[in-house]
């Protein structure tokens, strides 16, 4: 349960950013779906792609105003999309983090407290 728009803004973000770092993948994929949680009607979502990577080293600079872990010239944007991202879903009482590892992708997680649990997973693929 959230702003409608609040979380939309959430989903542009990550989807750009998986969109964004798998340009340069021979065969990029994204993938967005929901884990079932063992917790009191909370739900986590995923977005999860194939491409560049990151190292966890760095992880702690990622929901950071104008942080960028890639040169602006190997992959442009503002450095604010993440900080947003985190900001909404902090504002919704809930949690967003990440898993990485350098050239293996990325999966960026979410979690909303009082989310109703779907049956099964959701997948997309790009």
């Amino acid at each position: 349960m959230g702003d409608t728009e609040l979380l939309r803004q959430v989903m542009e973000n990550l989807i750009g950013n998986a969109w964004k770092f798998t340009a340069k993948a021979s065969a990029p994929q994204i993938r967005v779906g929901q884990l079932q949680t063992a917790g009191p009607e909370a739900a986590t979502y995923f977005v999860r792609d194939n491409g560049a990577g990151f190292e966890m080293l760095y992880v702690g600079k990622l929901f950071g105003t104008f942080e960028r872990l890639h040169s602006p010239e190997e992959f442009s944007g503002s450095g604010i999309g993440l900080a947003t991202s985190q900001r909404i879903i902090s504002c919704h009482g809930g949690r967003i983090w990440a898993e990485s590892a350098v050239g293996q992708g990325a999966t960026f997680f979410f979690s909303l407290p009082g989310c109703p649990k779907s049956p099964g997973l959701m997948d997309a693929a790009r």
